[in-house]
């Protein structure tokens, strides 16, 4: 299956120049990918990769990234983070039928990650949700790669916490 999905990198302080890095990114196995190279500092590649599983798809991407830029810094895989401007592109209304949505089950939806003048999701509940409880045709590519785009984000989030704070953590939010 097709599986597409983004990837976002900090370059390493010392990186090759980067029409060099696509060269190699090109050698390592990312000729599926549009580079994009907009931010000084930073490198985003969009993959369209054929794989078994979404799962499959992103690590192969990401050990080919890895094996081509040593020391880049992962900070994002999309799709994850989402508004409601995202999520309702994904599944093909208006943003304003999106938030009629939300705002009627707003006792069931997925709760926001952040909550402000712009609340963000993780798409993968909400695709779930929309799929269960709105009888929404998801594909299941996209569902799948924002599930694993959403494990990857937070276990990179996660590996920041303090071993200790995360003890006491796993109390309270539990």
């Amino acid at each position: 299956m097709e599986y597409e999905f983004t990837l976002k990198f900090a370059l390493p302080a010392n990186h090759r120049p980067v029409d060099e890095l696509v060269e190699l990114l090109g050698e390592a196995g990312c000729e599926d990918a549009l580079v994009g190279i907009g931010q000084a500092g930073r490198i985003a590649l969009d993959f369209t990769r054929d794989a078994d599983s979404a799962k499959s798809a992103i690590f192969s991407a990401l050990g080919a990234v890895k094996a081509a830029i040593p020391g880049a810094k992962l900070l994002e895989v999309t799709p994850d983070f989402v508004g409601l401007s995202d999520i309702s592109d994904c599944v093909g209304v208006t943003r304003q039928n999106m938030r009629k949505l939300m705002l009627t089950h707003k006792d069931h939806f997925p709760i926001p990650v952040h909550e402000g003048s712009a609340a963000l999701w993780h798409l993968s509940p909400v695709l779930i949700w929309l799929r269960e409880r709105a009888n929404y045709t998801i594909p299941p590519t996209l569902l799948d790669v924002a599930h694993i785009a959403m494990q990857i984000n937070l276990a990179k989030e996660a590996s920041q916490i303090e071993r200790g704070v995360q003890r006491e953590l796993v109390e309270l939010v539990a």
